[in-house]
């Protein structure tokens, strides 16, 4: 890419409803005067055919293509962000992850792994609401560059406290510190989105972003794994390798600069004054929205229960390569077989990116995300009945890009159906209790696992979950059916 299409944001003035407002007017005179006739026959049709639950997104049926989706406004730079901020939190959590499991100056057992998690996540939950709230009162742009710059530095002092061997409290909050920050700058991106592509090319915009960014996660963690081999498994080398991940932090927030003051949105601010009233008023905004849009909330529902049972899954994967695998070829235990796990569930993430489109396209997104759910549930079935490390790789690969699949029809729900002036609302509701599920899920298999992490028990009730997740997408579906049809702010999928 040209260093020019760096600077291909939309001017100022032009916010994500007038992007979207700008395309429709574009529709209407290529369809001639009927255009507009046109449009809102096209619109109740996909509103008929979303009533059975396979109706496709109107959007997924015209591609731009990769080539010209770079092209198009900021999306670029806005990835490019995305990329930077991922894969140095990806570095940061793999280096600290194997400061706590995988060091052999600390000891690691159900407890302390569940503890580092949930330190790493329960900020999704914890600052969620309060980044809804904010992203909606604040310029996003302007969370994206400080907030990154100062993950930077609390990266450099979470560094600062492995390399002289602080563990317990201290340790913990400062990662607490770093992972809350990263759930502002998550949250902008996500939110920011609809305002530098157009609507009908959301679901294009969001697979690439959403995919391409958990991937590029995935492959700084394995770095991070990687880069211990080189300068050492004790503190001194997580530290190191934290020191590095700081780098990518400040790049994201360079990146971010470039973008024009208010074109990331919101596009009105009228949110009351007084934080807490705005955090409040913030959750429950978030979740009336959320209702008002049975699509996404069923979609919502199920991508909880995959947190569920991903969450439990991960807790026990850790535990087995740790204590239980042995070397089997090329496949590795201990700290190099959960490298190769990451990258093979980071291979999955990106099949998720193929299939996604090209199936919601030809079945919907409701079937697509049930198809997604039973593929997951069987998968996690039928390793709850083959324990072993070629089964837990193969698995990796299916229920990650199982997950990433409901992921994006989730994503995709709320970026296009959900008005801006709520989305991020929304967004930070959505994360706050798909991640608190995460968390719960590893607590409650820390306290029933085994210490080796052999249990099929626990892998049968995560296979259940997906079956439970496939269940509650049914019922608020049939809700919405019942439910008198209200005109939605954008087209229902």
């Amino acid at each position: 890419m040209s260093p020019a299409q760096w600077d291909a944001s939309p001017a100022p003035t032009q916010n994500g409803a007038e992007i979207r407002a700008g395309h429709r007017a574009e529709e209407s005179a290529a369809n001639g005067p009927t255009g507009a006739a046109e449009d809102a026959v096209a619109g109740q049709k996909a509103g008929k055919d979303d009533k059975d639950g396979g109706g496709r997104d109107r959007g997924s049926r015209e591609r731009l293509g990769l080539r010209r989706l770079l092209l198009a406004g900021g999306f670029f730079r806005l990835l490019m962000v995305r990329f930077a901020a991922q894969f140095g939190d990806g570095m940061f959590q793999g280096a600290l992850g194997s400061a706590v499991l995988f060091n052999p100056e600390r000891q690691a057992d159900p407890t302390a792994v569940a503890l580092g998690v949930a330190v790493l996540f329960l900020p999704y939950s914890i600052i969620g609401p309060f980044a809804g709230a904010l992203l909606d009162r604040w310029d996003r742009r302007r969370v994206l560059w400080a907030a990154n710059l100062l993950r930077a530095v609390l990266t450099l002092g979470v560094a600062a406290l492995v390399a002289t061997g602080v563990a317990g409290g201290g340790l913990y909050l400062g990662a607490l510190a770093v992972a809350g920050v990263t759930r502002f700058v998550l949250a902008g991106l996500s939110a920011a989105l609809p305002h530098v592509v157009t609507e009908r090319h959301l679901v294009e915009a969001n697979v690439v972003a959403a995919t391409a960014g958990a991937a590029v996660a995935a492959v700084g963690a394995s770095c991070a794994f990687a880069l211990r081999g080189v300068f050492g498994s004790g503190n001194a080398g997580s530290a190191t390798v934290e020191v590095i991940a700081s780098v990518f932090a400040v790049a994201a927030g360079l990146v971010a600069v470039g973008f024009k003051p208010g074109v990331l949105g919101p596009d009105q601010r009228n949110e009351v004054r007084r934080a807490l009233v705005a955090i409040a008023k913030g959750l429950v905004d978030g979740g009336r929205a959320m209702a008002r849009v049975p699509s996404a909330s069923s979609s919502f529902f199920a991508q909880t229960c995959h947190r569920l049972a991903f969450g439990a899954s991960t807790l026990l994967m850790l535990l087995l390569f740790r204590h239980a695998f042995t070397r089997h070829g090329y496949l590795l235990a201990g700290v190099g077989g959960i490298g190769e796990m990451v990258a093979v569930a980071a291979a999955g993430l990106g099949a998720a990116a193929v299939v996604t489109p090209w199936l919601t396209h030809r079945v919907g997104r409701a079937n697509t995300i049930r198809i997604a759910l039973v593929l997951a549930a069987v998968s996690m079935l039928v390793l709850a009945a083959h324990i072993r490390l070629e089964m837990a790789l193969a698995g990796a690969f299916l229920i990650s890009g199982a997950g990433q699949i409901i992921k994006l029809c989730a994503d995709t729900a709320v970026q296009s159906e959900v008005d801006d002036n709520s989305r991020g609302r929304v967004f930070a509701l959505y994360d706050a209790f798909t991640n608190a599920a995460y968390v719960v899920a590893v607590a409650a298999a820390a306290l029933l696992s085994p210490p080796h992490g052999r249990s099929p028990l626990l892998l049968v009730l995560a296979g259940c979950c997906y079956l439970v997740g496939l269940l509650g997408h049914e019922l608020l579906r049939r809700g919405r059916r019942r439910a008198p049809r209200t005109k939605p702010a954008f087209p229902q999928p």
